[in-house]
Parts: structure tokens; sequence; C-alpha cells
């Protein structure tokens, strides 16, 4: 008989208090009974969310957007009809969709379809070239996509594998609109599949192709951990900046769809705008990348001020590290709303650090959350004392199923999963990510992770944003190279900043050169291009 630990039993009633704050668990009888019967018929977070909240709250808000607004039982109606759509072009249970759009109704609207029709979901970074598109398709054994009109001249009909489906922009005569498919009549919903379609998330590809990772949802398990720290509550309005083909945008999107909230979509980030619509929509979250938050903090204070963010309560972030002291001046300008997510696409969420934490010790990747262990360990697989770098391993109720390509392996220990970054822990138990396991710089013999020698960039008054890169060199074997993007106005020269360097960290961490640049090449999701970086040429 097995018997449930102390852990476990706490675990259980402290998941099932957060899902009661957050109003998950709620005494209106007849909407948990929809939540339960949702879950039980889909098995999983988002589509058993939406489902239920369809029954129990239609008239709701869903989704406020750039083409207006639909409530959740408009979009439970239209999302019927485009699975009986996407089923009668052809496409079975289990066969791979690729979604190429940006956010807005036709990216949820084509995955909560895709959801109910059966079919393995799979997230195409916008930012991709027609050839890694492509690739990217038929690697993943691709039967259709469903795109935004502005990508079609980087994929030609006649190379797609399957049909296309077009997305926002589609011609009103297009008998492939989505658009069309949401407003045909009739068919009523779909039974739920034999098996759930799976959600196939690529990772970042800053060392390297982008790989596909499965899952096939989030488990309310996973969600309580989350809601245990984020302040998230049924009924809120959400406003989702970071991409929704990314983990970090995707998470936010199933947590709105769990509790259930109203979701505010814009297709393109402009930081004033992103602030004019958060203040009409009284928003009680904004899902950002760091670059994101970094952009509206540069705007002028005054521009700011003119726009009432008062109902906000949580601004998470995630995607990438956040720069120097970022995080405190956001809440020294919005409230101590700011909140630090960091994990893998394949580990799922690690740790979480609260305005607390980032208050009390600024660049935290904060403790784990409720469900997840985190592990530092040695080159050798053995834990590491407190304080000590080593590499991060994660075991977690979000981590996935495993790649697509099975012939692919993420490094594993005791069934924990690396998110290949290496770290350490404080006195009070807070992870700190010192940069990824494969960046570490060995200089005349020491090692150097370039994160500390980044923030202390950032810190000097003339730089905005920095990146150093190790470079060969004949005599101590690498040298490090440091790429900065001044702040508006600055002016300072290299030797500068190395003495600045110099002052605060060890010889070995002082760059050897200094390249100032416009920007810094970064992904959809704000991590800067390192191989880019690598590949630099001086141009004089």
């Amino acid at each position: 008989m097995n018997v449930p630990s102390l852990r476990a039993v706490g675990d259980l009633g402290r998941g099932a208090r957060a899902l009661a704050a957050a109003g998950i668990v709620t005494p209106r009888v007849g909407e948990l009974v929809q939540r339960v019967k949702a879950l039980r018929a889909w098995g999983h977070v988002p589509i058993a969310g939406f489902v239920a909240a369809a029954r129990s709250r239609p008239h709701q808000p869903f989704l406020h957007d750039d083409e207006g607004t639909l409530t959740y039982a408009e979009a439970d109606r239209r999302s019927d009809a485009i699975a009986h759509g996407l089923r009668a072009s052809g496409l079975r249970e289990g066969d791979a969709v690729g979604l190429l759009c940006r956010n807005g109704r036709a990216f949820v609207e084509g995955m909560l379809g895709c959801s109910k029709a059966g079919l393995t979901m799979l997230f195409l970074n916008t930012d991709f070239a027609g050839p890694q598109l492509l690739g990217t398709l038929e690697r993943e054994g691709g039967k259709a996509l469903i795109a935004d009109a502005e990508f079609d001249a980087l994929l030609p009909a006649d190379a797609l594998p399957g049909r296309r489906f077009v997305g926002h922009g589609a011609r009103d005569d297009d008998p492939l609109a989505l658009e069309r498919l949401a407003q045909r009549p009739g068919g009523g919903p779909l039974a739920p599949p034999a098996q759930p379609g799976k959600l196939v998330i690529l990772t970042s590809g800053t060392t390297g192709t982008p790989k596909g990772a499965a899952r096939s949802g989030a488990p309310i398990s996973a969600v309580a951990g989350i809601l245990d720290r984020i302040p998230l509550k049924a009924g809120q309005t959400h406003l989702i900046a970071a991409p929704l083909f990314h983990g970090w945008g995707l998470l936010h999107l199933t947590l709105a769809l769990a509790l259930p909230a109203t979701v505010v979509l814009q297709r393109r980030f402009e930081p004033e705008e992103l602030l004019r619509v958060a203040a009409a929509r009284r928003v009680d979250s904004i899902v950002l990348v760091p670059t994101m938050l970094q952009r509206i903090m540069q705007l002028p204070p005054e521009t700011r001020a003119r726009h009432d963010l008062s109902s906000l309560s949580a601004l998470p972030l995630s995607g990438s590290a956040i720069p120097g002291d970022l995080a405190t001046r956001a809440m020294d300008a919005f409230g101590d709303v700011v909140l630090n997510f960091y994990g893998s696409t394949e580990t799922g969420w690690a740790t979480i650090a609260t305005p607390a934490d980032l208050r009390a010790a600024p660049g935290t990747a904060g403790r784990p959350p409720m469900g997840t262990d985190l592990l530092l360990l040695d080159e050798h697989d053995r834990p590491l004392p407190q304080g000590a770098t080593g590499r991060i391993f994660v075991a977690s109720r979000l981590r996935m199923e495993g790649y697509t390509d099975r012939a692919l392996r993420k490094a594993e220990v005791d069934g924990r999963m690396s998110t290949g970054d290496v770290g350490h822990l404080d006195a009070s138990g807070r992870l700190f990510v010192d940069g990824r396991d494969d960046e570490m710089i060995v200089s005349g013999g020491e090692n150097v992770f370039p994160r500390e020698v980044e923030d202390l960039l950032v810190a000097h008054d003339a730089v905005l944003e920095a990146a150093v890169i190790g470079v060969d060199d004949e005599q101590f074997g690498q040298r490090l190279r440091a790429f900065v993007v001044l702040a508006e106005g600055a002016q300072v020269d290299g030797e500068a900043l190395q003495a600045h360097v110099r002052a605060n960290l060890a010889r070995y961490k002082v760059p050897r050169e200094v390249v100032v640049l416009a920007e810094l090449p970064r992904n959809p999701t704000g991590k800067v291009l390192k191989r880019q970086l690598a590949a630099w040429t001086d141009p004089a």
C-alpha cells in the first residue's frame, strides 16, 4: 500500500486552497460540476477549462483583440465550426497542424478548433524564414497549416505538405479562410477525441536548430502550483503581450482558460499603445518578456503616467534574463507587481520570484513552486552545497513528454531534467541563473559565466543592454568580447567600460574588447542570439 508523504498531503491541501482562492474551485455548484465534467472528458487544460467556461459563463467576454470582442459562447460555437471544417478537409485525429499566427483570434480559435478535432498543434515561430518554416513542417509531419495572410509570401502553396487555412488578413472570398469556417452554421459540439491532440512547442533555438517539445496540456495540479504564487483570479482581465507560440505566452492563455478570465491580445507590441489598451480595459495582469518591459520603461515618465494602471495586480516576466535593475525600476513605477518565472520549454516552470523576492534579491529567479523539485549538480551529477554554481535540474508537472524527434534526449538525473543552465542558490534558497552551461568561457584557465559581466555593464548609467561572448585567443584560449547598446544620448568609450568592470570584478572577467551596436540580435522572447554575435566582424 502506498502511503502519501506528509509533503504530498500538504501540497494537496495547499493546491486546493490555491484553486479556491483563484476561483477555480468555486461554491457555485453548477460551475464546479461543469469543470469536473470537462476535465474528465477532455483530460487537461487549456481545452477543458475553455469548454467548462463556455457552459457556465457563456456571456463573459472571452477575447478582446484587434478585430473586436468575442464571448465564451461565441468562441465556443466558432471553434466547433472550425473543428468540423478541419475534419471535413480530410484531417484525422492525431494529424499535426502548424499554427503560424500572431497574437489574435486566429491563433486562439485555431488552437481550440484543433483541440476539439483531436489534432496535434505545432506552434510555429513568426520570425522564422520560409525555408525554416517549411523544414519544420516537414520534420514534424505537418498535414496542414493555419497561417495569417502576411506569411503567404514565405510559404508558396505548392510547397506546403497540405492545405493552408488563412487566418488574419484572409480575403472574404477565400474558401479556406478561417473566418469562413468559423461562420459556417450547424455541426454542433464534437465528442472528445479518443486521444487528446498534443501541443508541440519549439525550443528557442538560441544554441542550435529548434526542437519540438511535445505535451498533452497542463494538469490541474500544475495550474494549482503556479496560482499558489501569482495572484490571478476568475473573471479578471489579462493582457498577454508575449507571443502565444512560445511556452510563456501559451502558459498564460492556459491559465486564463482555467480560471476563466478575459484575454486581451494585440497583434503587434508597441509600448505606449499597450499601456493605453491596458488602462482602457482595466487589466489585472500584463504578461511580457523582459525586453518589452524594458521598452516600456524607456518611455518618458510623463508618458507612462498618462495611463492609469492602478488595476494591475501582476506583471509576470519570462523568456529571457531580466537585465540589471529593471524589475526594481518597474515596481517603483507600477507597484510591487513584477514576478519573474524561470524554466525551459522542456522542463516547464522551475522557479518563480515574487515581488518580495525581487525587492530582496534583484535578478533572482526565485524558488520552485509547489510540486516542483530543483537540484544543482556538479559535472559528476553530485548535489552541490548552497552558494556553489552547478547545473540546474528540475522535476516538474509541466515537463514535456519528450522531443518529437525520438532520437533526441535531454539530460536527466533521478527523474529531474536539465534546463541547460547553470546557477546557484543564495542563503534564502533563491535561485540565481548564472548562464547557459555551454556559454561558460575559459580564459587563461579561469571560468567565466557571461551573465555576471553583462549585469555589471548594464548597471553602468551609459549602457542600456549588454551581451558577452568568448572568442578564440592564441594566448589565453578565449578572451571576452562585450557588445553593448548605449542609452539614448549617452556617450562612453570601451576603456571606461573596461575600467568599470575591472573596479568590480576579477581581472580575468574584464572584456578585452567592447563593441557598441545599435541593437542586440534577439528572438521574439527577447533572448540574445549569441551565435549571430559570434559571427560579427568589424566593418572597419
